[in-house]
């Protein structure tokens, strides 16, 4: 009863930080509820008793990743954010709802047609091994997750270096 307490506190606030994140106008407020959704996170972690993926979770996201992205966004001029303020136009708003409602219909249609739902409800209650886990997410093999790992990091190196390099160009 008391995880389950702790899991709707936790989400609460995991929901609350991400949809404040996106919504806010102010970039290093986005930045700073970016580092809650993060912390809340790996507060999920410790609550399942997987404290490396928690402490991890802290060190190199909360902590490695949205000090890298603070950089990225204080190496940008002022000038070049003070002219970024937009404002919403309602042909905008009806667009990004309906995306949002097709992608939401499309995630329900997968889920229904691969029955992950009815399979969710038929799982065990059993503890996974926390060398399965890292097995998982550092092996090469099928259905392990190295290559994904390697590839979103190259790639956010080379959105930050993009990032700086935009941000340098004189005028």
């Amino acid at each position: 009863m008391a995880n389950m307490v702790m899991f709707i506190i936790l989400a609460v606030f995991i929901l609350g930080s991400a949809l404040v994140c996106v919504t806010t106008k102010r970039i290093m407020r986005a930045a700073t509820f970016l580092l809650f959704v993060l912390f809340g996170v790996a507060g999920l972690y410790f609550l399942l008793d997987y404290t490396f993926l928690g402490a991890a979770q802290i060190s190199v996201y909360a902590g490695g990743v949205t000090i890298i992205y603070i950089f990225a966004i204080q190496l940008v001029s002022k000038h070049t954010l003070q002219g970024l303020s937009e404002k919403l136009r309602g042909k905008r708003v009806i667009c990004g709802g309906l995306l949002s409602l097709a992608g939401f219909a499309t995630v329900v249609a997968v889920l229904l047609k691969n029955k992950f739902i009815s399979m969710a409800a038929q799982l065990p209650d059993t503890e996974i091994p926390m060398n399965q886990i890292g097995h998982t997410l550092m092996g090469a093999d099928k259905y392990q997750y190295v290559l994904p790992f390697e590839f979103i990091s190259v790639f956010l190196l080379a959105c930050i270096i993009g990032g700086i390099v935009i941000s340098r160009k004189e005028k």
